[in-house]
């Protein structure tokens, strides 16, 4: 059955091609897409390649029970997928205002979706079908697996197993744990018996057999003391190490219990390889076409997925709880395979778009010992400083891109998923830096600092400010060698936790001495299952339970933001105000190192858009010709490399 082209999305293909009852029926929040960057097409593809029939149902209508009734009953199990993204972080802002567009709907159409998609599915399919097995999966299932606090509705909520009716979370990268519950099933084994499998999480009523579980706070504590969460983060964070993990029980009331097992092991470099040799179309279905492109696709068609897990452990990032942060790469045969193929497609234009993961170049395990006994419990690979066993070392990936870049009709080779500049200083070979300059940069670099105060940096799990900027000087120096005119971009974000005015001014003025405005800021966004999200809710550092500051007030936030772009008029009146309540009003007046210009009284104007935006103090004379060109993200780092210097 395998390699026929796209599974089937719609019950006369499935007819046309299968016929009887299918082994799955998976339901998709996502406009279907048969590419191994999406985790639906990955999760089908692996289930036949073990020879299971998957029927699609993508994008149901919530609404109506017919909707899942589309190819029947399935022989084992309904899997259930709000798709590749979050579906409350796809519907709204952090500002928790509507999106007017989704990435992974044909012609960028909202609506096509339910909020808390996977609880609706998963109850529209119990609300049908009494009995049959529903299995969870995916990253909005994964990262609710238990109790947690939602940012949409203010809340503390029950894991993501009780509100939708499902039996099962399959947890993480599910390529393991999906095959072993198929077999499972298969075998005649019932879903409420599959206690037992690494990666998921179920419900049971039997305390008796939790006797090796480490146990949780329970939910009614939890909803009580806010501290009781911080702690039942921390034992959380402490065993998501598929070698070290322990099972994890939460009690609700006197007889519900939900147990999360071990997560799975890492896959092997052949298993990858395997993973993704699957016969993807690489394409949309074409019944999803007929409604218009999917825009999400668009920038990873032609993009190599190298690597999955992260050890850089950012605490916004909730890496760490779904993909882990042991590194597993694919072969270089098996990305030159893809490439081979990608550039063999009509639409190929010879630019590879990106080769990485969650960051391009981590490419192998952090050290030795994480391949046998997995990562530390207390102690993270780069943060505050990297480990002395840390392997940094970028051959084999600059082995890799120097083979993408030979390949027939391939112009270039792009790096868009993230350089992670500290791990880069770590090595001590420089050449990788040599042929990033050279061969992967169109311009402009994007890094991600991040934040520049200290303070707020170790709240992050970021390395420190004068790591980046020791990342900015070799940057510099290594194109001024290659007489490459190529600049930095970095990615800023406001009102982290331990961010308070002060620390939000200090990122002002960096953008001041570093003489750019960033067109975009990005607020803190709190998401299930990170760090900094549970600092957000509890006020604690969940590793050190110390109390922690946190700007929640969206006035305050407003501010940090407005600071941060703190050249464009629309922020003067929250820039002042942030200035004036951050007792530093000396950055408002005329020079050089100011802010923003003092109000005009005599006009009730202001002057950073009359007077002083014409280079003249108000009653003076112009100097000058003409306003001053606001510089944006287009031109950071384009001053005299002296002057950098000075403000670096």
């Amino acid at each position: 059955m395998q390699g026929r082209g796209f599974l089937p999305a719609t019950r006369e293909e499935w007819d046309r091609d299968y016929g009887g009852q299918p082994d799955f029926v998976y339901v998709i929040g996502d406009a279907y897409v048969d590419h191994p960057s999406f985790g639906p097409a990955i999760i089908s593809r692996v289930l036949e390649s073990r020879g299971y029939t998957v029927a699609i149902i993508s994008q149901p209508d919530w609404r109506s029970k017919e909707s899942v009734q589309v190819y029947g009953e399935p022989r084992l199990a309904f899997l259930v997928s709000s798709g590749n993204m979050d579906s409350m972080v796809n519907h709204y802002t952090v500002s928790k205002k509507h999106r007017s567009r989704d990435a992974y709907t044909p012609g960028g159409a909202m609506g096509k979706r339910p909020d808390r998609a996977v609880i609706v599915y998963g109850n529209l399919i119990r609300q049908t079908y009494k009995k049959t097995p529903v299995i969870l999966g995916g990253i909005e299932a994964s990262l609710r697996r238990l109790a947690h606090y939602d940012y949409w509705s203010d809340s503390f909520r029950r894991s993501i197993l009780l509100d939708s009716g499902a039996d099962l979370i399959s947890y993480g990268m599910g390529e393991r744990s999906i095959v072993e519950i198929a077999d499972a099933l298969n075998s005649g084994i019932a879903v409420s018996d599959l206690t037992y499998l690494a990666g998921t999480v179920y419900r049971t009523g039997q305390p008796e057999a939790l006797s090796d579980a480490v146990h949780l706070p329970d939910y009614e504590s939890m909803c009580e003391d806010k501290g009781a969460y911080a702690e039942s983060f921390s034992i959380q964070y402490r065993n998501t190490d598929p070698f070290t993990g322990k099972r994890l029980v939460e009690r609700y009331g006197e007889k519900l219990f939900v147990v999360q097992n071990p997560p799975v092991k890492p896959l092997s470099q052949a298993e990858m390889d395997e993973v993704y040799d699957l016969p993807y179309m690489r394409a949309c279905h074409p019944a999803a076409l007929r409604e218009g492109e999917i825009p999400a696709i668009l920038e990873v068609q032609y993009s190599l997925v190298s690597s999955r897990g992260c050890f850089g452990s950012c605490s916004f990032c909730a890496l760490t709880f779904h993909q882990g942060r042991i590194v597993q790469s694919r072969s270089q045969e098996s990305l030159l395979r893809e490439a081979s193929r990608m550039t063999e497609e009509p639409g190929f234009k010879g630019y590879i778009h990106d080769v990485g993961g969650p960051t391009a170049n981590f490419r192998h395990p952090a050290c030795k010992k994480q391949e046998t006994y997995g990562a530390c419990k207390d102690r993270q690979c780069l943060y505050p400083k990297p480990c002395k066993n840390l392997k940094a070392d970028h051959r084999d990936y600059r082995e890799l891109l120097r083979r993408l870049r030979a390949l027939p009709g391939v112009k270039k080779v792009f790096i868009r998923s993230g350089i992670r500049f500290d791990y880069m200083l770590a090595d001590p070979d420089p050449s990788f830096l040599r042929e990033l300059c050279t061969y992967h940069v169109s311009g402009q670099l994007k890094v991600a600092p991040e934040h520049v105060s200290d303070k707020v940096l170790s709240k992050m799990g970021k390395p420190s400010r004068a790591v980046y900027e020791q990342f900015c000087r070799q940057y510099r120096s290594m194109n001024e060698r290659l007489g490459k005119k190529q600049y930095l971009v970095p990615y800023l974000m406001s009102s982290h936790p331990g961010s308070g005015l002060r620390e939000a001014i200090e990122l002002a003025e960096y953008c001041r001495d570093l003489g750019y405005m960033p067109e975009q800021v990005q607020d803190f966004y709190p998401t299930p299952s990170t760090i900094s999200t549970c600092m957000y809710y509890t006020g604690l550092d969940p590793r050190s339970m110390e109390e922690v500051y946190v700007p929640r007030n969206p006035h305050e936030k407003a501010m940090q933001r407005a600071l941060i772009q703190y050249r464009d008029p629309k922020n003067y009146e929250l820039v002042r105000e942030a200035l004036e309540k951050g007792h530093r009003t000396d950055l408002i007046g005329y020079g050089p190192k100011c802010l923003i210009r003092p109000e005009n009284q005599g006009k009730g104007q202001r002057g950073g858009r009359d007077a002083a935006s014409q280079g003249r103090r108000p009653g003076g004379k112009a100097q000058g010709k003409g306003p001053r060109k606001r510089r944006t993200i287009r031109n950071v780092h384009k001053r005299p490399a002296e002057a950098r210097e000075k403000s670096l």
